[in-house]
């Protein structure tokens, strides 16, 4: 975030090709990442020679696994040593320091005058309850289709195919909205995704009852094709409200207002898994019992429809206009902004250009 409000925000500066927003190129990568994870996953047990879900059998291979997931994170603080910055000369005195106290308290007044604003809060209410509503369920859903008994009892190999193609579905769902979706309105194509989102899970409610033996649909077919058709689903409906975040941050305090529009979403997110288990806790839903997990599903499913009821206070406009009137920080902090800006991406366009 700090680093996207570095470079300049991209709705106020022409760009100079056609590119993807963050969120489209972050998704591909992501989900790339999550197709390489889930095809290495299938293939660890085997040579593990765990015999339960979690007995991985020798110490090292469960080392081994730790290790790679720990190159990620050491490749970004690597990375982080090689970003050019301007370096600071002057030494901080009494009164350079009061003039940040000063800065942070006019920062942190601007965000709550533009939270007040209901263009500002109406939407970012709606994604926090669409998030915060979505309770999850996969715990119980996990042990449930790995036990042979009361489940599928899919093996270790399986598990990480269907992660696998849950990624490569995401991955198509970035696509699907990037070529056809991006010029329908916020309001429209937010309905239509949580409505497909709802939907979505009865197909686990379809699966956990097994009413596709019943019409004779394998397990692992069907397993696939639901894990499939709610991550794609999952990626059209996140994919907008990250790009309405950024629509609704005002000029001057994109970056600052951004992270705590993602802050709010994680709030939302976190809320979901809490409900979650919350939910299964109450059903008395164990690694062993499984006998209201359906109605866990059912209630998870109902909580999705709930959000279509407040989707009017999402604007009506497209992804292309401007949601924020540009003065609603006044209009001297605007231009005070628009000059900042001018001055941060100096240095950076002459790089570009050289």
């Amino acid at each position: 975030m700090s680093l996207e409000a570095r470079v300049g925000p991209p709705h106020r500066r022409p760009p100079r090709r056609r590119i993807p927003p963050p969120p489209i190129l972050g998704g591909r990568w992501r989900h790339r990442g999550r197709v390489f994870g889930g095809r290495g996953d299938d293939r660890r047990p085997s040579r593990c020679g765990g015999a339960g879900v979690f007995d991985w059998g020798e110490s090292g291979c469960l080392q081994g696994a730790l290790g790679l997931l720990a190159i990620p994170p050491a490749s970004i603080l690597v990375l982080g040593f090689f970003l050019y910055e301007s370096r600071v000369t002057t030494v901080p005195n009494l009164s350079s320091e009061k003039k940040v106290l000063v800065r942070v308290g006019g920062a942190v007044a601007n965000m709550w005058r533009t939270m007040k604003c209901p263009q500002i809060w109406k939407p970012a209410l709606v994604i926090f309850l669409s998030l915060a509503l979505s309770v999850t369920t996969h715990e119980g859903h996990f042990y449930w289709y790995t036990d042979p008994k009361a489940g599928p009892g899919f093996s270790k190999e399986f598990v990480g195919i269907l992660y696998s193609s849950g990624a490569i579905a995401s991955t198509l769902g970035v696509v699907i909205y990037h070529k056809f979706l991006k010029g329908y309105p916020f309001r429209n194509l937010l309905f239509c995704a949580q409505l497909l989102y709802g939907l979505s899970g009865m197909m686990d409610l379809f699966w956990v009852l097994r009413w596709n033996l019943a019409f004779r649909i394998p397990d692992s077919f069907f397993a696939v094709l639901e894990e499939s058709v709610l991550r794609s689903i999952q990626q059209i409906r996140w994919i907008p409200m990250m790009v309405l975040s950024t629509k609704l941050c005002p000029p001057g305090i994109e970056g600052t207002f951004f992270a705590l529009l993602m802050c709010i979403d994680s709030l939302g997110t976190l809320f979901s898994k809490w409900g979650g288990g919350f939910l299964i806790h109450q059903l008395h839903v164990t690694r062993t019992n499984f006998t209201n997990l359906w109605l866990a599903v059912l209630i998870r499913n109902c909580l999705r429809f709930v959000t279509l009821a407040l989707i009017f206070l999402v604007p009506n406009v497209n992804q292309s206009d401007a949601v924020v009137p540009p003065d609603i920080l006044g209009s001297k902090s605007s231009s005070k902004s628009d000059a900042d800006e001018e001055s941060q991406l100096v240095p950076l366009a002459e790089k570009i250009a050289i």
